[in-house]
């Protein structure tokens, strides 16, 4: 009975997260203002048209890629630790059990599951913002190229799309990040994940939350 309550909590902690994101995904691409994923890369894109048209801001625009590169390059970093981290403590454990995961589905069978998400979960966030400074890289390279060259004015639609995506991937790196809290809560007491869950939920919302221009 406490393994059936113990799978109960997993999937209603996932459909709970589920549903924020494809709630988030919806209303975002319907109205971008709402969230502040979608808000900000729109932003990111008017950053790129601004400063294309301005003579002299190309150091400029380099310095604050690369202040955001630097920022990607911490959050790839603390990921790829925490994978190192927990491969270490689990690594043979998972190694053991996987094997025995479809003909053991009980109580050890979800740690088993818990552990394997923990890892995928920290790596996907470690791919994030990974890309996140693969395009940051690449848009510095467009953003450094003289504004009124016909070079740069050729690739100015495909530096907003890569300052755009990293922007994007950056947010879903922190994003996933932060969903290890219900799976660390998880592998210690399955039952506790959906008020960790709801927790989580909480701080994406204001996560998400865009910024309130005031109009005089």
């Amino acid at each position: 009975m406490t393994a059936n309550f113990s799978w109960l909590a997993f999937f209603i902690s996932l459909l709970l997260l589920g549903g924020y994101e494809v709630r988030a995904h919806h209303i975002g691409r319907r109205d971008p203002t709402r969230f502040a994923r979608y808000a900000n890369a729109n932003v990111r894109v008017h950053w790129v048209e601004a400063l294309s048209a301005q003579p002299g801001f190309e150091i400029v625009a380099v310095q604050a890629l690369r202040n955001s590169l630097m920022s990607a390059t911490i959050s790839a970093s603390t990921a790829a630790l925490a994978v190192m981290g927990a491969l270490t403590l689990t690594g043979s454990a998972l190694v053991s059990d996987l094997p025995n995961l479809v003909t053991h589905m009980s109580s050890g069978g979800l740690h088993t599951v818990l552990q394997t998400m923990l890892v995928t979960v920290l790596f996907a966030s470690y791919i994030c913002s990974t890309m996140a400074m693969r395009y940051y890289g690449h848009a510095s390279f467009i953003m450094s190229m003289p504004v009124g060259s016909a070079q740069r004015a050729s690739c100015n639609p495909m530096a907003a799309d890569h300052v755009r995506r990293a922007g994007l991937l950056y947010g879903w790196g922190l994003r996933l990040f932060l969903m290890v809290a219900p799976l660390v809560a998880g592998v210690v007491s399955p039952l506790a994940m959906p008020l960790v869950t709801l927790l989580l939920l909480v701080a994406l919302h204001f996560f998400d939350q865009p910024a309130q221009l005031e109009v005089d």
